[in-house]
């Protein structure tokens, strides 16, 4: 059962992992549910420009799986062109990433929602600029953790020092999802037994590449 006023934030072990594809397939669970849910990417390296905006299509999928209409400026506070890392990104635009504006936005958008998921950039340490990083921002919006894990060659690995660097934070890490992203990937079923019996967090769906996400409850 979803609090009055809840967040998550989904975060992974690396870039293309498959986020988006959970975050949005979250914030539809919670919509079909009966929530007002939206989502939020609060910085987006990689975007087009459209209608006279930078537009990330991670954001537009967030935006079309939502029943909230918030405006893009909240949803999505940073918008970089270049796909690279995030401060490097706005660096490059002479911007400076504000947690403050972020967590603003994030405020404007829990008075308006039941639900709000926020997805992460790429790792859960990747840096938002000189001295902070996504970590950071979680800790500053205080919710929650998800963590997608891309099955392939390595996850392992990188699923549990994410998740002990997700616990080292003082987040509650409630859950994650095994997205099974390299399906012909040796010992599949071995490496998520492996992951079921070593992180300290509940599977809340195991996801083939062909299929959507069925959560469990958490």
């Amino acid at each position: 059962m979803v609090k009055n006023k809840q967040g998550f934030f989904v975060t992974g072990t690396d870039t293309d992992v498959g986020k988006t594809y959970i975050a949005t397939a979250l914030v539809r669970h919670f919509v079909q549910q009966g929530y007002q849910t939206v989502g939020m990417k609060p910085v987006a390296a990689g975007a087009d420009l459209v209608d006279g905006r930078l537009l990330n299509s991670d954001v537009a999928e967030l935006i079309k799986a939502g029943n909230v209409d918030a405006g893009l400026a909240l949803i999505n506070p940073y918008a970089f062109e270049p796909a690279i890392a995030p401060h490097i990104a706005a660096e490059q635009s002479g911007v400076v990433i504000s947690m403050a504006k972020i967590k603003q936005a994030f405020d404007a958008l829990q008075a308006q929602a039941d639900v709000v998921v926020v997805e992460g950039a790429g790792g859960f340490r990747v840096p938002l600029n000189r001295e902070e990083t996504m970590a950071d921002l979680a800790v500053q919006l205080n919710l929650p953790v998800i963590m997608v894990v891309g099955i392939r060659l390595g996850c392992i690995n990188h699923a549990l020092m994410t998740a002990g660097s997700i616990r080292a934070t003082g987040l509650n890490l409630v859950g994650w999802v095994a997205n099974r992203i390299d399906p012909n990937m040796p010992a599949l079923e071995e490496n998520i037994a492996t992951l079921k019996a070593m992180i300290k967090a509940p599977c809340i769906a195991d996801v083939s590449w062909d299929e959507p996400p069925q959560f469990i409850d958490f």
